[in-house]
């Protein structure tokens, strides 16, 4: 049998190992860091279609990982700290924690990748595999798959709350069509979210939805979690296995495969590679560690879709009805028109509320961000110490189009909100973003609490002085008008405010055998190594227009079959 060691369970790692159990010449085990979680012991906060509070609770994250978002890299006076980044460390990664969107991006984001040289991609080599891995619940056709792990589906009509449902009105008045389907041909206009919500309107997670309890029995599975992966290990230039140690403590152990694939996501699976001594040969000799491969591209590429909010408080005839309602009801999908950027660059999520307490439901708004950045920043090693998180610099609004096209975004949200249809739903309209102040104040402990509950009753009553209140204790004195009577602050607010929408990606991208910093093929296969793959939103050469999760699972389901191919004939390699 051929042993297969698949190293991060998330939503990479699950379809992976599912998909590759099926051949019984293969012995599969998956390694994972953080707890298990199948459909029998997923939580509330987690079972819930409404994800504003699993993504706080530090045993779903990894809690020490921190992130630069938009300043420049280094020793600099204006550089701010770094912000705690949230990524998921559980098994179904972050389909178990994420927003539960379940959307592709365009085709032409995979004919790119193509043209980019990654072997093999294309939108018509992807959409088999879109199909292959959802049941979508509403739609058919030649698009869309009825019968695979994944249900899809979209709100009802009377799911929507107040707000969202007259926010999409209103943009259909000012020219922005209604759209039928997120997932369709691709189109600007307004569409309610396509997300990956169970018949019984709960979350489903990768790893519930493939690893099932039928796919765990499998004698060739072996699902193993609670284990950090430390390195990959070597004979000559050929994978034979990796070392592993317990999270909580403990001896570590090795584990040999005769395949290894790399799957913990776009900030660890570097980490992972560099720790393992394939990297940038000066950087990796710098840490003292062996340069097993000098790929300088491990860690470079990083990409996210960097965002900023416009924002409103929501009257009672505007909040959502179903405290446990999904809040991203619907996006609006729009084209920027900046010269040498694709239709539908730019993404509006429109929220119901912006957080699990009383203070969210009494916020909602539209959530931009830049669908296709050009952005580019970088993972590199702090310490070869598996303990120790990388430093993650993303660099957003490095390019400038993609600060022109995010602080065209806040006009474009002031004139959505401010339409004179919202009155009935809406009071004061303001610029926000997720900072650390506001993730501080979400959290949920008891003395956020107390102001958050004393906040939303002073802003219930406040009437004519509402505004006042929110420019005082909210944005601290920014005010919409301010920033667009004033071009220099609202730049500066946007490149200050700036925020990721945890879709990094493009850390071991795919490209050309010719292109010194593509790190693996097509074929996901690492450059310069044998039996040694990465599987993950890293591997995405250019960022798609879409939240990442599904195109993950999409890559992962059509590189499982690369991996069956390869091993079940050697000869052909």
């Amino acid at each position: 049998m051929t042993a297969i060691l698949i190293l991060g369970g998330g939503s990479a790692g699950c379809v992976l190992a599912a998909r590759l159990s099926e051949e019984p010449s293969f012995r599969v085990t998956l390694v994972e860091a953080g707890n298990d979680l199948t459909e029998a012991t997923m939580p509330p906060e987690i079972r819930s279609r409404y994800p504003g509070r699993a993504y706080l609770d530090p045993r779903n994250i990894w809690p020490a990982l921190t992130a630069r978002m938009g300043a420049p890299a280094g020793n600099r006076p204006d550089t701010p700290a770094p912000r705690r980044y949230e990524q998921a460390r559980r098994l179904g990664g972050g389909s178990a924690i994420n927003a539960m969107m379940a959307n592709r991006g365009a085709p032409g984001d995979y004919d790119e990748w193509g043209a980019l040289g990654a072997e093999g991609w294309s939108w018509e080599s992807c959409l088999p595999y879109f199909r292959k891995l959802e049941a979508d619940r509403d739609c058919d056709g030649p698009l869309h798959g009825r019968d695979g792990p994944l249900p899809i589906r979209r709100a009802a009509p009377e799911q929507l709350s107040p707000f969202v449902a007259a926010t999409m009105r209103a943009l259909e008045a000012q020219g922005h069509p209604a759209g039928a389907d997120q997932n369709g041909p691709w189109r600007d206009g307004v569409y309610v979210g396509t997300t990956a919500i169970s018949d019984a309107g709960e979350r489903v997670p990768v790893s519930v939805a493939y690893l099932t309890p039928a796919v765990r029995a499998r004698a060739n599975l072996l699902v193993r979690t609670g284990l950090l992966a430390e390195r990959v290990l070597f004979e000559g230039g050929r994978a034979v296995g990796a070392a592993v140690t317990p999270l909580a403590g403990g001896p570590p152990e090795t584990i040999p495969a005769d395949h290894v694939v790399v799957a913990a996501g776009a900030i660890h699976s570097p980490a992972l590679l560099l720790r393992s001594g394939i990297g940038p040969g000066a950087a990796l000799r710098r840490h003292g560690l062996p340069v097993v491969a000098d790929r300088p591209g491990v860690g470079r590429n990083l990409m996210e879709h960097p965002s900023i909010a416009v924002s409103t408080y929501l009257t009672r005839a505007g909040r959502v009805r179903d405290p446990g309602e999904h809040h991203e009801q619907a996006i609006l999908r729009y084209s920027s028109g900046l010269p040498g950027t694709p239709e539908g660059d730019m993404h509006g999520a429109i929220l119901s509320r912006t957080g699990w307490h009383s203070l969210g439901t009494r916020i909602g708004g539209i959530f931009f961000w830049v669908n296709k950045s050009y952005s580019r920043g970088e993972v590199v090693l702090a310490s070869p110490d598996p303990r120790t998180e990388p430093q993650v610099d993303f660099r957003m609004l490095s390019d400038r189009r993609d600060l022109a096209r995010l602080t065209d975004a806040v006009r474009r949200g002031a004139r959505a909100l401010r339409d004179p249809a919202l009155a009935t739903y809406r009071g004061p309209v303001f610029p926000a973003s997720y900072s650390p102040r506001v993730a501080r104040a979400a959290a949920p402990k008891p003395w956020p609490a107390a102001q958050r509950g004393i906040l939303s009753g002073l802003l219930d009553a406040a009437g004519p002085a509402r505004a006042a209140l929110i420019h005082g204790l909210v944005t601290q004195g920014v005010t919409l008008d301010g920033l667009l009577a004033d071009e220099r602050a609202l730049k500066a607010f946007v490149a200050a405010e700036v925020g990721g929408t945890w879709h990094p990606s493009g850390t071991c991208r795919m490209g050309a055998a010719n292109d010194p910093m593509s790190v693996c093929d097509g074929a996901a296969r690492v450059r310069g190594i044998e039996a040694l793959r990465v599987c993950d939103a890293s591997l995405m050469p250019t960022i798609p227009r879409a939240n990442t999760n599904i195109p993950t699972v999409m890559m992962a389901e059509r590189v499982a079959d690369l991996i069956r191919r390869d091993e079940s004939a050697p000869s052909q390699r």
